[in-house]
């Protein structure tokens, strides 16, 4: 049964104009209920903190300030409403490094381009129902990175065991 996606906010900060559109009109489609749009990282955190979206689809290239700088807005500002908001970061570019470096920043999911109105919503209703615990140090706030239970694994610092 597919999920019901029309009580669902939904922030897009992308900065070209067809891309934001696609993208706008695709959640529309998929059922989602309200989404707010913004045209790069310092409106789209604006946004977040106006409208508290439930959900943050941010692309990674933008100027003046990039989705990686929103990433770490909403995850370490002060005024941040939301910090443990789901952000699922879009971008053309796939290298590891770039998945780590925003994984390493907080960000949810990731989601390369081009991409289908299948993938926007298995990333969107994985988001929902695999909501991820939040690990909080020094260096770093964000979803836990983990993604796998190593069972056999039984030293310090197991996080569910600290």
């Amino acid at each position: 049964m597919p999920v019901n996606l029309s009580k669902l906010s939904l922030l897009v900060v992308e900065d070209l104009a067809p891309m934001l559109d696609v993208v706008v009109d695709t959640l529309k489609i998929l059922g989602v209920g309200q989404v707010y749009q913004a045209r790069d990282g310092a409106s789209g955190f604006r946004q977040f903190v106006r409208y508290r979206p439930d959900i943050v689809l941010t692309d990674w290239e933008m100027d003046p300030v990039d989705g990686l700088e929103l990433v770490r807005a909403i995850r370490h500002d002060a005024t941040s409403p939301k910090r443990t908001a789901p952000i699922i970061v879009m971008t053309g570019y796939a290298a590891a490094a770039r998945v780590a470096a925003a994984r390493d920043l907080g960000a949810t999911e990731f989601l390369v381009k081009p991409f289908t109105a299948n993938e926007l919503a298995r990333r969107i209703t994985y988001v929902i129902d695999h909501p991820r615990d939040f690990v909080e140090t020094r260096d770093f706030f964000g979803p836990d990175r983990r993604r796998r239970k190593n069972e056999e694994y039984d030293g310090a610092e197991r996080r569910k065991d600290d």
